[in-house]
């Protein structure tokens, strides 16, 4: 296998400050294309969640989505402070990211993006089975056949992979990016956390020169 360099992205379809990422990220990708490629990984923010969101619950949700949307310009449907017995659980939503990432890096990266939309801008429950299969069926792929994949056991098993993966590697919040080599074991942190593309690419840049220089 050749040693490319590479990205890792740590995101989470239900995580607001990865949702005002995603122009970054978009950025990233416009401005290396194939000579960084971007690999994403599944956090699982709250996998699993299954109370219903009380007031203190929407009130934390809250205080992310204001400065968010301050700071990145992002939209958002704020209707969805009306919803009622809602789970905050994000386990569905990576589950099909990672079903959608078989099709590619980039319908991976693709599909976070318009899961990001719909639940952000739209107010959609991307908790529901059917909201992610119509969202599949724009991305492409055959919704009937993306259901089967999404309730498959393997599926389940490739997305607690992702959340394993996540955090083995010492993530302590979403997003975070990363860059290393195919054939190596060491990486470096880009961001941890939500930046702006000058200072994201700012730092990519230095970390490429140190590649050119060793």
């Amino acid at each position: 296998m050749d040693d490319q360099r590479h990205l890792i992205y740590f995101a989470d379809p239900m995580c607001s400050w990865c949702y005002g990422f995603s122009p970054v990220i978009d950025a990233v990708q416009q401005r290396y294309g194939e000579s960084l490629p971007v690999h994403l990984v599944l956090g699982g923010l709250r996998a699993g969640a299954s109370e219903a969101m009380g007031p203190e619950d929407m009130a934390s949700i809250r205080g992310h989505w204001e400065p968010g949307h301050g700071l990145t310009a992002q939209p958002f449907d704020w209707k969805f402070f009306g919803r009622d017995r809602f789970a905050y659980d994000t386990e569905p939503a990576c589950r099909a990211v990672v079903v959608l990432r078989r099709e590619g890096s980039a319908t991976a990266l693709a599909a976070l993006r318009r899961l990001h939309e719909a639940f952000y801008a739209e107010n959609r429950d991307v908790t529901d089975a059917q909201t992610l299969a119509g969202i599949a069926g724009e991305l492409g792929v055959d919704p009937a056949a993306f259901l089967a994949d999404w309730r498959s056991a393997e599926a389940i098993d490739r997305t607690r992979r992702d959340f394993a993966l996540t955090q083995g590697s010492g993530v302590q919040g979403f997003p975070t990016l990363i860059a290393g080599h195919t054939n190596g074991d060491s990486y470096s942190l880009i961001t941890n956390g939500y930046q702006p593309v000058g200072a994201v690419t700012e730092t990519l840049e230095r970390w490429l020169s140190m590649q050119e220089a060793s």
